[in-house]
């Protein structure tokens, strides 16, 4: 079987993926490690069947490393001519998303 997966093995996945975010955000302080993991399988699941993440979801992780971006503890958040700049501070990475107006 080719193609898409049924609604409801996608519906059980978005259910996993919306608990795997939650507990890496419980666990971020004591076990960042354990954290990034979370995260990592949620990013697996999400590849697995095919589903995308909300735009929430996206600005709460880094793509490079997998760890989870709270400001002040694991990113810098800075805003430059409207432009809202996260950086990680595990990577050094670095992602712009513009500001409304």
């Amino acid at each position: 079987m080719r193609g898409k997966k049924p609604e409801w093995q996608r519906r059980i996945a978005k259910e996993r993926i919306k608990i795997l975010f939650e507990l890496a955000e419980k666990e971020f302080r004591a076990h960042p490690e354990r954290s990034k993991r979370y995260v990592q399988l949620a990013r697996k699941i999400g590849l697995r069947y095919n589903i995308r993440f909300s735009k929430d979801l996206k600005k709460k992780f880094c793509k490079n490393c997998n760890s989870l971006l709270i400001p002040g503890l694991s990113s810098k958040v800075r805003i430059k001519n409207k432009i809202l700049e996260v950086k990680c501070l595990n990577c050094n990475e670095v992602y712009r998303h513009p500001l409304k107006k």
